[in-house]
């Protein structure tokens, strides 16, 4: 899936190293287990929340969110990381525990993530009638997915390693720029669809 944490997800793994984009991603995940939970468990209460006004307010809210991200990624100074004396970039637990927490926040703030679980449980609730908490089918049908999500970005991860040895500061600030860009053009179609949701309900 392409979306906003695709491209920091390369963009970590090219200037940080496949550990740091890696910490993102389980952040990322954590985010996702709390969606994935919260939509199963409180099937109804979620259904209810993602419908009408309310489902304009989310995306409003997170439009927001993903503009003034997009602003302040575009114009952040970028460097070059730190590395060793064999070239391996250097990383804190500390830097690893940021990143995690970026991830989480960088997911959880999407509302499209949440209607997407929802459209998920919704899909497992047709096949199986019902949603209980016993339901071990739903549950192995989600954890295949979040299992699948998992492996596919350590696919990109590994792979955008492969570009590391071209990484120079104008790379690095075009990728700056570039995630900045997307992450407004994101915000703006998320604002948009809250807008006209609200004007016309």
């Amino acid at each position: 899936m392409v979306g906003p944490v695709f491209f920091v997800l390369l963009e970590t793994s090219i200037r940080r190293g496949v550990r740091a984009a890696i910490a993102i991603d389980v952040g990322v995940l954590i985010s996702d287990l709390l969606y994935v939970t919260a939509a199963y468990f409180f099937y109804s209460q979620v259904k209810d929340v993602l419908q009408g006004d309310k489902q304009d307010v989310l995306k409003l809210a997170g439009g927001v969110l993903f503009l003034v991200y997009g602003v302040i990624t575009y114009f952040k100074k970028s460097k070059q990381p730190e590395v060793d004396e064999v070239g391996k970039v250097l990383n804190t637990s500390g830097d690893y525990l940021r990143l995690s927490l970026k991830g989480f926040i960088l997911n959880f703030t999407n509302p499209l993530v949440i209607f997407y679980w929802f459209s998920v449980i919704t899909l497992g609730a047709k096949s199986s009638d019902y949603v209980t908490t016993d339901n071990v089918s739903i549950l192995i049908y989600l954890a295949v997915i979040l299992v699948t999500f998992f492996s596919f970005d350590l696919l990109k991860i590994f792979g955008a390693r492969k570009l590391r040895p071209l990484v120079t500061d104008k790379l690095l600030v075009f990728l700056n720029q570039l995630i900045g860009v997307i992450f407004f053009c994101f915000g703006v179609f998320l604002v948009a669809q809250g807008i006209v949701g609200i004007v016309n309900p």
